[in-house]
């Protein structure tokens, strides 16, 4: 191994930083399992184990929310918290294939595959962040434009009350409506990141506003100018010439997947942060599942081959939310698609991922 020692290795590191973890919460959620769900029969050795499932465990038992976190009923209470997933079971802005209106229900069922402890950063969410799910807004799937002012306000909602808004779509129409949703709270521009195979930037399609439109309308939003929008992974066959019409004339920064292989990731997040962020006071940041290569991602509406590795993509959002972020949102995850759960899989881990990085650099908690 040369002058490499194995104490250097990252796996080595993390496992000695899993002793420095407190397990307060998890004794807390184990106590509350046991006053809840009752004490386990007689025959059950390890009596931290309840009657009925409470908990993170068993994985495959419960009524899932996102990370098995508390169900907020009363969305009045949600500035308790700091972090705040919610669902926006929106697809009435699909123009190909429907079905990203059941994306948040995959995604809540598939993450009962996860612990709220991230390995190689040394974070456990469960211990670090008050986290809830306070459900799904209630979209009206036959017209988008009402959908749109839900959305809005619901983000609107949980943006002022101090959470952060962690945001499962949903078609990517739903992009413009969370953005307007925050924009008034910042006191000053909005940048936003985005990810993606498609440009989004066109004014109608097929004369509405649906997932092809998201940023030409985010970005009329007066403190959020489109030179402050930042668009990585597109490219391919699906990305309409009326769109990037407008990225040109409106001075968006687009960065395709070859630029990424040329000059790495590490420096088009440098690039990206640096555009986004010039003069601007919070980044909002989109990731489309679809930006990684289709052969990673089936369940989505509008697969495209030669996207991102999943590898990629998760250093890119890592590298994105160490600098902090406003809000978050994932997308075109289109169940009825999917192979093993495997895209709405992706989505999870690309939310966990990106609030281990603020936590792990001190973006959050906010308050």
């Amino acid at each position: 191994m040369g002058f490499f020692h194995k104490e250097h290795f990252e796996g080595i590191q993390a496992a000695h930083a899993e002793a420095s973890i407190p397990d307060t919460k998890w004794k807390e959620e184990i106590k509350r399992g046991l006053e809840f769900g009752l004490e386990a029969a007689d025959s059950i050795q390890d009596r931290n184990i309840s009657c009925f499932s409470r908990g993170e465990l068993p994985h495959f038992a419960g009524i899932n929310t996102l990370l098995k976190v508390p169900y907020l009923e009363d969305v009045r209470k949600v500035g308790e918290y700091d972090v705040a997933f919610m669902g926006v079971p929106h697809d009435c802005g699909t123009t190909y294939r429907s079905g990203t209106r059941f994306g948040p229900q995959a995604m809540r069922r598939i993450s009962a595959l996860y612990t709220p402890y991230y390995f190689e950063m040394g974070v456990d969410l469960r211990e670090s962040l008050k986290m809830c799910d306070v459900g799904d807004v209630f979209t009206i799937n036959a017209n988008n434009e009402k959908s749109f002012d839900q959305i809005s306000k619901a983000v609107s909602h949980v943006f002022a009350s101090g959470a952060f808004p962690m945001i499962m779509g949903g078609d990517h129409s739903i992009g413009y409506p969370c953005v307007r949703g925050i924009a008034p709270h910042i006191d000053g521009n909005i940048g936003i990141i985005h990810l993606d195979r498609h440009a989004d930037t066109q004014e109608k399609d097929m004369d509405e506003r649906m997932h092809t439109c998201p940023w030409f309308h985010a970005t009329n939003i007066p403190n959020a100018p489109a030179v402050n929008l930042v668009q990585i992974g597109i490219g391919g066959w699906q990305v309409p010439r009326d769109g990037v019409k407008v990225a040109r004339e409106r001075g968006t920064t687009i960065i395709s997947v070859a630029d990424c292989e040329k000059i790495g990731i590490e420096k088009v997040a440098e690039i990206a942060l640096e555009v986004a962020w010039k003069g601007a006071k919070a980044v909002y940041l989109s990731f489309d599942i679809d930006c990684v290569d289709a052969g990673f991602v089936p369940g989505t509406g509008w697969p495209e081959p030669g996207g991102f590795l999943p590898r990629e993509a998760l250093k890119l959002l890592q590298l994105v939310a160490r600098e902090g972020i406003c809000a978050m949102e994932v997308v075109e995850v289109s169940p009825p698609y999917d192979i093993s759960d495997i895209t709405a899989q992706l989505g999870v881990r690309a939310m966990l991922d990106v609030l281990a990085t603020m936590v792990a650099n001190g973006k959050l908690p906010k308050k």
